[in-house]
């Protein structure tokens, strides 16, 4: 046996259908195409992101950056400055005092960046859990208070008369 006696199993291999080869082929008159329309002309190529006539996504969406509308911003506050304060309570209304947080934002967030030696208690809005595993292993105390709902929007409308 050599290479030139080599041959794929019977029913593998199928004849190319061609198209356009008239009416007793099964693909005459129009070749599998339709009657009309683009693509049923030679020479026809669709645009990248064509859409039919509806307006592309490429330029419905805006060009320039992105805003989050829903973006949380918090005042952070890490563990070595803590330490680095006089006293041993802490809540957001002492650091507003003291100038630690310029802007409370949507509430005060603790971070764990820093060492802390003293037992100390703070309440925030939010701790990550490494902070709060910190104040735990120093003795002292993490709360967590709740962050009030935002207010209401009031909207313009028609008023009624």
């Amino acid at each position: 046996m050599n290479l030139s006696n080599l041959r794929p199993p019977a029913g593998q291999k199928h004849k190319k259908q061609r198209v356009g080869q008239g009416m007793g082929t099964g693909r005459g008159k129009y070749s599998g195409r339709g009657a009309k329309g683009a693509k049923s002309v030679s020479g026809y190529s669709m645009m990248r992101g064509f859409e039919g006539g509806q307006m592309p996504l490429h330029r419905r969406l805006p060009k320039r950056g992105f805003k989050n509308i829903f973006r949380k911003e918090y005042a952070i506050v890490n563990l070595g400055r803590l330490e680095s304060l006089p006293g041993d309570t802490f809540d957001p209304g002492r650091l507003l005092e003291l100038g630690v947080v310029k802007k409370m934002g949507d509430g005060l967030k603790i971070l764990a960046t820093g060492e802390l030696t003293r037992p100390i208690r703070v309440k925030a809005h939010l701790f990550s859990e490494a902070a709060a595993a910190k104040i735990e292993k120093a003795g002292g105390s993490a709360e967590k208070i709740e962050v009030p709902p935002p207010a209401p929007v009031k909207r313009g409308g028609a008023k009624a008369k």
